[in-house]
């Protein structure tokens, strides 16, 4: 198998998902008691935050431009950036290192496009709802998406945010992002895009109204794929 990197630590909630299901996929699919070689650098979130509400991005891709490149110098073969929204940084992350960068998004995308889905909503931070660095991924593989009604970018950045991130899940929570579901139902959503790794702690993407595609599980597969795909 290929040596995955992953950088982690935005939060440790997406990275423990992400170390668990790659090797669970890995278990399922190789010789028997394999488990995943990967070199995992968990940064300190409070960095990027900081950054974050400044609006500083450039300081933020600095920060994931040298963690992949410890990565790389260590021996990854390939990257993954465990985080939806950080791949607002994906570009300058993959011009400076010489290892490809799987995105989360391309994964999607092309997970849509096999099921032939080709209309939904999406659901995450306020980054990943309202700017184009996610949403064009999506639609270049003919994906017709909703656009973001700011209630409800509001509300579910608020909830990953504000207790998410901080291993806080409520009823409250889980009833808003039930409600909201429902309603892209009516409006004419054929699908769900869950496209924050927190969100699953609050959404049931396997009893749903209608179907989900659960980015952290789909992006997860794509990077086993690459590691079990050595030729």
């Amino acid at each position: 198998m290929r040596t995955l990197g992953l950088i982690g630590g935005m939060s440790w909630i997406s990275t423990r998902a992400f170390y668990e299901r790659i090797n669970r996929n890995v278990q399922k699919r190789a010789q028997p008691m394999a488990s995943a070689p990967m070199l995992i650098e968990s940064l300190d979130y409070s960095r990027i935050y900081q950054a974050k509400q400044s609006d500083d991005w450039d300081g933020i891709a600095s920060i994931l431009v040298d963690s992949a490149r410890r990565l790389e110098d260590a021996g990854a073969e390939g990257l993954v950036v465990a985080a939806n929204t950080m791949h607002k940084c994906y570009d300058r992350l993959a011009e400076a290192i010489s290892i490809p960068v799987l995105h989360i998004a391309d994964s999607v995308g092309k997970a849509m496009q096999e099921a032939k889905c080709t209309n939904a909503a999406l659901l995450g931070t306020r980054f990943i709802m309202t700017e184009s660095f996610y949403r064009q991924r999506l639609v270049s593989y003919g994906v017709d998406l909703l656009p973001p009604d700011p209630s409800d970018v509001e509300l579910v950045d608020g909830i990953i945010y504000k207790e998410l991130m901080l291993g806080r899940v409520t009823r409250d929570a889980e009833r808003a992002l039930k409600s909201i579901i429902t309603m892209k139902e009516k409006e004419g959503a054929k699908a769900i895009v869950l496209a924050c790794t927190e969100l699953e702690l609050v959404v049931d993407t396997d009893a749903n109204v209608l179907p989900v595609f659960d980015s952290t599980d789909i992006h997860c597969k794509a990077a086993v794929d690459w590691m079990l795909d050595a030729t």
